[in-house]
Formats: C-alpha cells, structure tokens, sequence
C-alpha cells in the first residue's frame, strides 16, 4: 500500500490524495469482505477465524510499524482511516482490529526492544497471531492502575503472574497478550510491568467468554492467570515503569477508537437516508416531512462535527513519541475525541432508529444492530465521566 503519512494540521482538514485513497481502499475491502459477516457475528457471537488472515493478507495490519518488522510503515492517522472504514461496515470486527493493531501490536512496536519486536511483531502483522491488551479487572475498571491486583513475582528466571483480567477484547481467541501486572504492589501504580504473555504459557487460561449486547462477534472475555509463567525477556519496557507504558497507551487507544463512532455514525446516516426515501406514510415518503428532515440535517451536522474534531486529535498525536502521552493537552484532547464522538454517535443512532420506527427497533436490523453498539463507546478506554475528569484536570492546572 503507498504511502499515506498525515497532511492534517492545523486549520487544514482535508484529506490527502494518499488519505483519501486509503480511506476508499479500506472501505471496498471492509464493505466487501467484512459487511458480509457482521450479521452471523451479531447473532450467534460467531467469531471468523480466518479474517485476520484475510485482513493481514490485505495489508491492514502492522500500519504504524516497519516493514523490517512486517509492517507498513504507515502511520496512525491512517490507522484512524481504516478503523473509520471498517467500521462502517463491521463495528464489532473493527474493534477487534483496534485492539490487535493498536492496543497490542502498535503498543509492543512502541515501547519494546529490538528482540521482542523482532520475535512477536511479524505474525502480528500477518494476522497469523492475533494480540489483545490485558489492563482491565473484576475490581479495577476505571482506577484501573490504582486498583490493579494482578501480580508478578521473580521467581528465577521467570515472572510468576497471579489474577485475572476481565472485558478484554479478543480475548478469548488471542495468541499474543500485553499484559500489565504489579510487580511491586507496594508502590501502587509505580509498581506496574507490562509483560508479553503467549496463550500457551504454563498457567494462562481463558476462564469465560462474555456475551454483550453489542459488539457482538467481537470476542470478550475474562483471563486468569494461576501461577503464569512469563520469561524475563518478555518485559516490554522496564521493571515498574508500566504506567508510562499505560497512560501513552490509552492516549492513543482513545485516538484511534474515536473513529469507529465515525463510522458507525456514517453509517446510521446513509441508513436513514435511505429510509425515509423510501418509506412511505400518507402517501408520499417520509422524506418529504419537515419533522424527518429536520433529524437528517442535525445527524448530519453530528456526523460532520465527530470527524473534524476526530481529524483534529488524529493529527496531533500522529507524531507522538513514546511515553510522551498521558500528560498535558495531548492527554485531554484524546479524552475530548472519544468523549464526544461517543455522544454525538449515541445523538445521531437515537434519531436514526426513530426515524426507522418500528422497523428500528427489531433486532435483526442492521440500525437496531448499530444502536446496541453505541454504549460501549461511552464506557469502553475510560468512560464519559473518567473522560471528563481528565479534560477538566489538565485546564484547571
């Protein structure tokens, strides 16, 4: 794939020759290769194992690393376009995507050593593995650090990892997992290692899978650690300096998960366009009502908001070093991305499946499908409140 690096900034949002062609690339392929899953995935919680496959094959994974690990060498606005593509089509697939691409993959590109990216990077490229992010417990959600009681103790050359991670996505079908564990509890949050964890190590286990409301298909589930054996190689980083690894981390996971309201809004719009052209009631469609008219315009002012401020945020942290997220308005504008694009999405599918009526609110319609997706962008990388905590910490310093 050609190179794409990001010409948004400032006031400047319009997309490149590059972008736009990658954004249309990742729409064909995701409207063409995942569009058709989404349906069986939403309703049997199926999960395809051959799409990662499919989507390594297609180039669209490894987009922010080098080609000498796999990569593409892209860069992660375009990993912003392609979450927004693939999410039109398929939400619940394109989460999975973000999770292996960005929560894991990227993260072990960013913050590990020449050895682990070297080992774990290429089959995370290739989709042959596929990653998830363990960071997230029974008792530790949004003090996820604080609170955290996974533990890692060195016992030779090997870290024994005790308790459990719960709501990870791809959890239950992941090969490769970046793994956070207090290694000196009594420093609290500075007491935190990140660890590369294969499935097959002595001691990992799936303990359940999760059933949702939405996201659907995208797998989920809570993972226990008994006596896990981790080499000390597989430190990602170093010893008790996880929480840099952390907050970086989820500056970037909210960048880049804002996008998939974006395209689920997108979506939601042209759904509903589609309705109320051909819907009819009294006679003519309902698109010739004022009242239906009134909500297409708003949606689409929502839709057109989302994606400026998106675009915004996408850019300013496209260039962002390692370690260096987690601080200051970087920090605050991530949280403001995800915070409102979650709003506004939530806005845009409550008008949308009014419009659709009765028809929105069976089950097996793709809007009906939609709006049972939307809550968990309000909850999922800090929730609406977490997020507002941060925007007003940093302007009131």
């Amino acid at each position: 794939m050609g190179e794409a690096k990001s010409e948004v900034t400032g006031n400047n949002f319009c997309l490149s020759v590059d972008q736009q062609a990658m954004l249309d690339e990742a729409d064909r392929f995701a409207r063409n290769e995942l569009y058709p899953l989404a349906a069986r995935m939403d309703d049997e919680e199926w999960w395809p194992e051959d799409v990662f496959h499919e989507i390594g094959a297609a180039g669209y994974f490894g987009l922010t690393v080098p080609e000498e690990y796999g990569g593409q060498g892209l860069d992660l606005f375009t990993s912003g376009l392609v979450a927004e593509a693939f999410s039109r089509w398929n939400y619940a697939l394109s989460l999975s995507w973000i999770a292996h691409e960005n929560l894991c993959l990227n993260n072990i590109y960013a913050n590990a050593n020449d050895f682990l990216r070297s080992k774990y990077l290429p089959g995370l490229c290739s989709g042959e593995k596929i990653g998830a992010l363990g960071l997230t417990e029974p008792g530790a959600g949004s003090d996820a650090l604080g609170s955290m009681a996974t533990t890692a103790k060195l016992e030779g050359d090997v870290y024994i990892l005790n308790g459990r991670k719960m709501y990870i996505t791809n959890g239950p079908v992941a090969d490769t997992l970046l793994v956070y564990a207090k290694t000196e509890p009594e420093k609290g949050a500075h007491g935190i290692t990140a660890f590369i964890v294969e499935k097959d190590f002595p001691g990992f286990s799936v303990a359940q899978k999760l059933h949702k409301m939405g996201f659907r298909g995208s797998q989920t589930g809570e993972l226990l650690f008994d006596n896990c054996e981790v080499p000390v190689e597989n430190i990602v980083g170093e010893v008790n300096k996880g929480v840099a690894v952390v907050m970086s981390g989820l500056d970037l996971e909210r960048a880049t998960i804002a996008p998939i309201c974006l395209g689920m809004a997108q979506r939601a719009l042209e759904l509903t366009i589609e309705f109320a052209k051909t819907r009819e009631q009294f006679g003519k469609p309902i698109a010739s009502f004022q009242m239906i008219q009134s909500k297409i315009a708003d949606m689409y002012v929502w839709v057109e908001t989302i994606k400026a401020l998106n675009y915004k945020v996408l850019a300013e942290v496209n260039d962002l070093e390692a370690g260096q997220g987690g601080r200051g308005m970087v920090h605050a504008n991530t949280a403001a991305s995800i915070m409102y694009a979650a709003n506004m999405l939530n806005k845009v599918l409550d008008e949308a499946v009014q419009v659709h009526g009765g028809a929105g609110y069976i089950w097996e319609s793709e809007i009906n499908r939609l709006y049972r997706g939307n809550k968990l962008l309000e909850i999922g990388a800090g929730t609406t409140e977490v997020r507002k905590m941060i925007i007003s910490g940093e302007l009131l310093k």
